[in-house]
């Protein structure tokens, strides 16, 4: 029997105007009243997603978790009490951060529990600001300044799929420690520790639980998502996602993230 579900939150449990659903939200509910745990598995910071938790019933709760920067942090909700976090490297984070600078598009810059945006567009803004993500302005950056944070990822917003993965792949020749680089919303570049990823993540976490992968279920729409989708005992891509992302789940959902879809999933699966 499945015990954790695993899900993305853009695109996937959230639908296209930022918002959770009454129907996901009932059906979630339902299956937690079975025991069965539910853990956001986000490339956003946990500070942007509150208001969700709250609506599940999981702000501030014990015994239940989330995972934030595309599986950089691990927090047990009550407190916000950190698990387990894979950062970057200042050095590493320092060089990345140079490059998506030079590269003209609207940068990102996340440390444990706040964002920063640089060369911010219109476009990117409309988007953060409809999903509650709280960020600071940064308008002559110096990442001396981050020397002793807790870095947890690099992103660059571009309308254009072909800008995105220029970017990866200089980044990528010109940075030698390992990344991980992945995309997503149609629309970020984002650069973590080689040792972050969803799939990781959710391994780490089930194991904590007492858990093995095989009772997992794992839901997302992006090539963020893919390690997660691969880890867990059912991968589920959303009707909306990539192809690419749909060929490796074992399920497909009928409906989109407009639609319900995690009420889908848990009502042929849990429920």
């Amino acid at each position: 029997m499945y015990k954790l579900i695993v899900c993305d939150l853009d695109e996937t449990l959230l639908n296209d105007a930022g918002v959770l659903t009454a129907g996901n939200i009932t059906a979630i509910k339902a299956a937690m009243a079975k025991g069965v745990y539910f853990v956001p598995n986000s490339g956003r910071s946990y500070t942007s997603f509150q208001d969700n938790l709250a609506d599940l019933g999981l702000k501030n709760k014990a015994d239940t978790y989330s995972i934030s920067y595309n599986g950089g942090l691990i927090i047990e909700n009550k407190d916000n009490r950190p698990l387990a976090q894979h950062t970057l490297d200042f050095e590493t984070a320092k060089a990345v951060f140079e490059l998506a600078l030079a590269s003209g598009g609207s940068v990102h810059l996340y440390t444990a529990d706040h964002g920063y945006l640089c060369q911010p567009s219109q476009w990117d803004l409309a988007y953060l600001k409809q999903r509650g993500v709280h960020f600071e302005i940064l308008e002559n950056p110096n990442f001396e300044d981050f020397r002793d944070a807790l870095i947890m990822k690099v992103i660059v917003a571009f309308p254009k799929m072909a800008d995105r993965q220029a970017l990866k792949d200089k980044v990528l020749t010109q940075v030698k420690t390992p990344l991980t680089a992945t995309f997503s919303s149609d629309r970020y570049i984002e650069f973590n520790a080689a040792e972050a990823d969803k799939g990781r993540a959710t391994l780490e976490l089930a194991e904590k639980l007492g858990l093995t992968a095989e009772q997992v279920i794992a839901v997302g729409d992006n090539s963020n998502d893919l390690a997660m989708i691969q880890a867990a005992g059912l991968g589920v891509c959303m009707a909306n996602g990539l192809d690419g992302v749909k060929a490796q789940a074992q399920y497909v959902t009928q409906s989109d993230n407009n639609q319900d879809a995690l009420k889908e999933i848990i009502e042929r699966f849990i429920l």
